[in-house]
């Protein structure tokens, strides 16, 4: 018998020291002391898990999570807690998911008639170098006001990370005051109010607020919150009523500036069962799966049931069990197996009956074909475990891109094979293109999303992350697409492709290296471009407008036509980019009636009163880009000494023929007084108040073809093409006729207001 229990222990030695072999090493905590059990670890109905804490020695080393805990004024009310010296109040601590939420004073700005701009800041009560940060996924932008543009930039960097403009509707006045109809309502629709996504993680930002023109005299109150938002008349046109904070949450941080250890543990993850977790600049802890609590104390990381309960010991009475063998407590239950020796059924008395030699064999091939199995499982887990993460990811890719009507866009461009091979981008490629989009490779922003610069198949190009989130709207995204990938212009940057497996579509255009027609027409000093490159930059964008006009398949209409929008390349030819915005029209149509998308003081009056876009809303805003050239005042920023608009004081000088006194000095210097008053009047033209009163962008391309042929004296004229052209310009050129018809005109607000009339 003592034969037989030795030759057992050494099987199972045998098997422990095979198993011992296989598991990888145990890796010893850096710590394995938590805070003092005499810290404060709640205030008024908040709890103070750690690393935060109140007291010197409660809280964690790294500066940012002591907090400060105190009553109201006069020591009255319940205690309330803020971060730090006690300028951010705190209301909830979260470090499963390492968030904070915190009471976000919002910037509630009285209506003021002395400046249309104003600037703020949001975030000057939180360190500036971490550990919190905005958490992009939860928070949002949140305006109540009328007719008011609200921009965040992120931090000293000044990335356009968000932007909303709220609207009221006018009725007119009584009495000298406006009348709005002002009803409750949330904020999706940008009436009254507007709410737009954050999509940059920043722990401070400066806010810029427009007054937009025809602005109404109520107070704006700008908040960034985590929760939606309803709201009351009273809110909007009353005074002091609007909320003085919204809760917002914040994502923080273990470690600032840090990757997390490869080859250990954190210092920080002191709980056994947690690991570290890259966030941000550096890292935080978290509890693995299965598991629930506080990463960042011993033990503080424990079993998670989907039911509270208390864990009973069940081996204390282990027979009322009906176990009659070793019972092992464990969370929940408990086990109960058969003494060394033996074998059988434990739950039966006397189930478990001792082992003969002729079984010894039989243990000795037990032990080796488990040894045998662990070892196949401990190599091959891993690659298993692999396995099934790529299938789940490419599954998740595929249910998007079906999601995105990725099916859809095949078909609309089956016609072309040579397209549909080189339209839809795998997102890999576009991962390895940007470094799995690195924020150090964003460029630029937008109104309609944002910009990364990277390598694909050995072309620098632009893949822009666009903010469409709404679902109705894929099916025009993915029309947009279509019809784009077959421009094909000189002067309109080209679509290279997209991407259908993010739940943001992806875009890829041709790389544009050296910025904005805006970036070079406003610089600092008296010089900037030259007036032939302004002629030929005039003359390229209206053949990029024309020809998106009258010569694709189904005319497509930009409808954000802005010298922001125009970029340059290192010979400064200019390329029409950003058609988020753009809308393609069936050819039996001569317009649509669409959500009114654009940028003010480059917006058609006619397709805001109306809603109505037309190829002549693209007209306008070209006439404003002309009046840009002319003058190089910014038209979003402009207002004249009585309140009017850049247009309106133009078109107003010009009928007076005062147009010196504002158009660029450079130009009057470079170019002749004649060639001037020509250009000026094509402008006049093209940003009248009625749309069928201006030319089309053909008219205006042979308009302005003409006069730089006439500027080069070329003698060499077809006479069709010269008579044709003649014709033309004696129509739109002529000085006289627009001084007439200018005279007339009163200023952009007052013309809206009188055009009630106009069908809508």
């Amino acid at each position: 018998m003592e034969k037989i229990g030795s030759s057992v222990g050494v099987v199972a030695f045998a098997a422990a020291i095979a198993t011992t072999m296989l598991l990888p090493p145990t890796i010893a905590a850096a710590a394995t002391t938590g805070p003092p059990s005499s810290c404060t670890r709640s205030c008024g109905n908040i709890s103070i898990p750690y690393p935060f804490g109140v007291e010197p020695g409660c809280y964690h080393a790294t500066g940012g999570f002591n907090l400060t805990c105190r009553y109201g004024a006069g020591g009255q009310g319940s205690p309330e807690l803020f971060l730090g010296d006690g300028t951010v109040q705190v209301l909830e601590i979260s470090v499963q998911h390492n968030t904070v939420r915190i009471n976000s004073t919002g910037m509630v700005l009285p209506y003021n008639d002395a400046g249309r701009t104003t600037n703020g800041t949001w975030g000057s009560g939180l360190p500036r170098s971490g550990p919190f940060f905005l958490s992009e996924k939860i928070n949002r932008l949140l305006v109540l006001g009328c007719n008011t543009q609200v921009t965040i930039l992120g931090e000293d960097e000044n990335n356009l990370v968000s932007s909303c403009t709220a609207f009221c509707p006018f009725s007119g006045f009584s009495t000298g005051h406006p009348i709005v109809n002002v009803e409750d309502g949330n904020c999706t629709s940008g009436i009254n109010c507007c709410q737009a996504s954050i999509i940059l993680s920043y722990s401070f930002y400066n806010i810029e607020i427009n007054r937009l023109q025809g602005g109404l005299p109520f107070t704006q109150s700008i908040y960034i919150v985590d929760h939606s938002f309803s709201y009351t008349p009273d809110m909007v046109v009353g005074p002091g009523h609007s909320p003085k904070a919204l809760p917002a949450t914040l994502d923080w941080i273990i470690a600032n500036n840090s990757i997390c250890p490869t080859n250990t543990s954190a210092p920080e993850c002191l709980s056994n069962h947690s690991s570290c977790q890259a966030s941000h600049s550096g890292y935080g802890c978290k509890c693995s799966d299965g598991y629930q609590g506080n990463p960042y104390v011993p033990d503080g990381c424990q079993v998670s049931f989907t039911r509270t309960f208390v864990d009973i010991d069940e081996c204390e009475n282990p027979e009322a069990r009906s176990c009659y063998g070793v019972c092992q407590n464990i969370p929940g239950s408990f086990r109960c197996l058969c003494h060394d020796g033996t074998y059988g059924d434990p739950f039966t008395k006397g189930g478990c009956i001792t082992i003969k030699k002729s079984y010894i064999g039989l243990s000795v091939g037990l032990g080796v074909g488990g040894g045998t199995g662990l070892l196949l499982l401990a190599l091959g887990g891993p690659f298993m475990m692999r396995k099934i993460k790529l299938q789940k990811v490419t599954k998740m890719r595929h249910k998007i891109f079906k999601e995105n009507h990725g099916l859809l866009l095949q078909q609309l461009i089956s016609r072309n094979t040579d397209i549909g091979h080189r339209m839809i981008i795998p997102l890999r490629d576009l991962e390895k293109a940007t470094d799995n989009f690195d924020r150090a490779r964003i460029v630029g922003g937008g109104g309609h999303g944002v910009v990364f610069k990277g390598i694909l198949d050995l072309q620098v190009v632009a893949i822009k992350k666009s903010k469409i989130v709404v679902q109705r709207e894929i099916n025009e995204f993915i029309n947009e697409v279509a019809v784009l990938s077959q421009v094909n212009h000189r002067n309109v940057v080209k679509l290279l492709g997209c991407c259908l497996e993010t739940e943001v579509p992806l875009l890829v255009y041709e790389f544009i290296s050296n910025g904005t027609l805006y970036n070079h027409l406003h610089v600092e000093g008296p010089v900037s471009l030259s007036w032939d490159d302004r002629m030929r930059i005039a003359m390229e964008v209206a053949k990029a407008l024309s020809y998106l006009h009258s010569s694709t398949a189904m005319p497509i209409f930009h409808r954000d036509v802005k010298s922001s929008n125009i970029l340059l390349n290192d010979a400064l030819t200019a390329k029409v980019s950003d058609f988020g915005a753009s809308r393609y029209i069936p050819i039996d149509q001569t317009g649509v009636v669409t959500a009114v998308q654009g940028t003010f003081g480059y917006l058609d009056p006619m397709y805001y009163y109306t809603g109505r876009l037309t190829d002549k809303s693209d007209v306008f805003s070209f006439g404003v880009v002309l009046v840009e050239l002319l003058t190089r005042k910014k038209p979003n920023a402009y207002q004249s000494f009585d309140g009017g608009s850049l247009v309106s004081h133009f078109v107003s000088l010009l009928a007076e023929g005062k147009l010196v006194d504002m158009v660029d000095p450079q130009v009057l210097e470079e170019e002749e007084d004649k060639e001037v008053q020509e250009v000026a009047t094509l402008a006049a033209m093209c940003t009248k108040l009625k749309g069928e009163e201006r030319p089309t962008m053909r008219e205006v391309e042979m308009a302005l073809e003409n006069l730089l042929v006439k500027k080069k004296q070329v003698a060499c004229i077809t006479t069709s093409r010269r008579n044709d052209e003649d014709g033309t310009m004696a129509y739109y050129m002529s000085t006289e006729r627009a001084y007439n018809e200018t005279s007339r005109q009163y200023t952009m607000e007052e013309e809206i207001l009188l055009s009630a009339s106009f069908p809508r």
